[in-house]
Order: structure tokens, then C-alpha cells, then sequence
């Protein structure tokens, strides 16, 4: 078994599409109208688009919007995102205008900071050292 798709719940997913791909730089990999204003939207990273799938899912229960806020409050970013060198990413997120609720910081044997997608969610970088 591996992971194929994973989720994030976002309160409006037109929204999370421009941030996850304009400032983030993913891919679209799925953009299916399922009625209403739901879709089917999932993003890929660019470097792996056979990879996993992120479904940028809409907050639309109650028990969606108060999972998603229970967990910001609590400072607790909902995904973790690799990246390759997270100072030269936090300066240019940071010259994009991305909020960041915690700088670059040594944890343990990553270095990670967290910010907010503008989209009800905090997401973690992180770079492992070493």
C-alpha cells in the first residue's frame, strides 16, 4: 500500500487553487465539478506529478469547519511540505506577502517554520538536516 491522496480541509477552495498553486507552486492535477461548489481538486508537486495527490476539500460540515478550527487555534499545522532550503523558501514566500506564524527554527533534526494558507489552515516546512 502507499498514500495516493491526502486532505486539507479549506474554506474556499477557489482560494486554496490560487495560494497551493501561484504562491506554493503546485499543479493542478484534478479539477472536477461535483455539483454546487464542491470539486474534486487535488494538487501535485510539480518535481512528482504521478505522486500524491493533496485534496484541497471544502470545509463544508460542521465537523469540517470545527476540526479546522480547533486545530489552528491550537497552532497546529494540518500537513508538513518538504522543501530543499527552507531560508532561500521563507524569503521568497515571506516577498510574496505569506504570513508565517513561526520563523525558520531548529526542531530537532529538521528545521521548520509554519505558516498560514489564507485558507483557514497553518502547513509546516521543514528541511531535514544533516
Amino acid at each position: 500500500m502507499k498514500v495516493a491522496v491526502t486532505s486539507v480541509f479549506v474554506d474556499d477552495q477557489e482560494k486554496a487553487k490560487g495560494f497551493y498553486t501561484g504562491v506554493l507552486g503546485f499543479a493542478v492535477k484534478h479539477d472536477v465539478p461535483l455539483g454546487g461548489d464542491a470539486r474534486w481538486l487535488t494538487v501535485v508537486s510539480p518535481a512528482d506529478p504521478e505522486g500524491v495527490e493533496l485534496l484541497l476539500e471544502p470545509n463544508g460540515t460542521p465537523i469540517a469547519q470545527t476540526y479546522q478550527r480547533g486545530v489552528r487555534e491550537a497552532g497546529l499545522p494540518v500537513i508538513i511540505l518538504a522543501v530543499d532550503d527552507l531560508a532561500k523558501e521563507h524569503e521568497r514566500l515571506t516577498g510574496l506577502g505569506v504570513r508565517f506564524t513561526a520563523p525558520p527554527t531548529q526542531t530537532g533534526p529538521v528545521l521548520s517554520a509554519i505558516l498560514d494558507d489564507t485558507c483557514g489552515n497553518l502547513v509546516s516546512l521543514q528541511q531535514p538536516l544533516g
